[in-house]
């Protein structure tokens, strides 16, 4: 993969707008958020995925952490650590914009892919786990899974995670449902029966798949995040990328270090 500069990140951007402000294809998970459009072909040529799986070691599986409720909003509060979380969907070039921005300053993040966008770019699975990132669930199609019937809502869970698993080795370490911050007892159920012990919410939600503006999702989480904040962001946003050093430079000012959610909780 070709390595991202500041530059050239910022070029690809640039070029890329059209893309993104015609309707990203990562749609934000809460309740009033619209479906997500398709995107008109972007100008800018992105990275070539591989059409087969990476060999390489098993990426690291789901675990249970004792104390932690079924479902997760935040870590220790008594830790100066946070948790960047994305919704992992979109255009490749911005995701991997928003990754490398991430290590450039230190930080790990934790991405909840959805299954059609790992069937789209299956590359980008060891991209974020080479990258020191946590990945995991965020079901197979990005549907509204709380609504769905018993048998649909597993075959959305299990679905992305056999993706995941064939992929990686494993079928990720965290689950989060799709279109709703929390999920139902039904979906929480189904998840553990799938494997996953816990399903990861967040205590700030970025609002950045409402377009704002970089400005406005920078205040939005620095408003809100504190030691052990899980926060929510997408993939698939060019405000996001654009907020991302602001946010990460703030921490840093503030000593909460950005860490995969499992170091949070560990």
């Amino acid at each position: 993969m070709a390595r991202v500069t500041t530059t050239n990140r910022r070029d690809a951007l640039r070029a890329g707008a059209g893309l993104v402000a015609g309707g990203a294809l990562a749609a934000g998970c809460g309740t009033g958020s619209t479906a997500p459009t398709t995107a008109t072909a972007s100008p800018v040529a992105t990275p070539r995925a591989p059409s087969a799986p990476v060999k390489a070691s098993p990426a690291p599986a789901p675990r249970a952490y004792p104390g932690q409720p079924a479902q997760i909003t935040h870590g220790p509060r008594t830790r100066p650590r946070v948790a960047l979380t994305f919704h992992g969907q979109g255009a490749p070039d911005i995701a991997h914009a928003l990754l490398t921005t991430a290590e450039q300053h230190g930080a790990r993040l934790t991405v909840l892919a959805v299954g059609t966008w790992l069937d789209e770019h299956p590359g980008i699975a060891r991209r974020i786990l080479d990258g020191g990132h946590d990945l995991g669930n965020h079901t197979q199609r990005h549907i509204s899974v709380n609504d769905l019937a018993e048998a649909d809502a597993r075959k959305e869970i299990t679905d992305c995670a056999d993706r995941l698993s064939r992929l990686t080795g494993s079928i990720g370490t965290w689950f989060r449902p799709s279109r709703a911050p929390t999920a139902s007892p039904l979906v929480a159920r189904l998840a553990r029966g799938a494997g996953y012990p816990h399903v990861l919410s967040y205590d700030v939600d970025s609002l950045d798949y409402t377009r704002p503006g970089a400005a406005a999702v920078t205040r939005k989480v620095l408003s809100e995040v504190r030691g052990g904040s899980v926060v929510s962001l997408h993939f698939g946003y060019e405000d996001t990328v654009a907020a991302l050093p602001d946010v990460l430079k703030e921490l840093d000012r503030r000593e909460l270090r950005a860490v995969t959610t499992t170091e949070l909780l560990s």
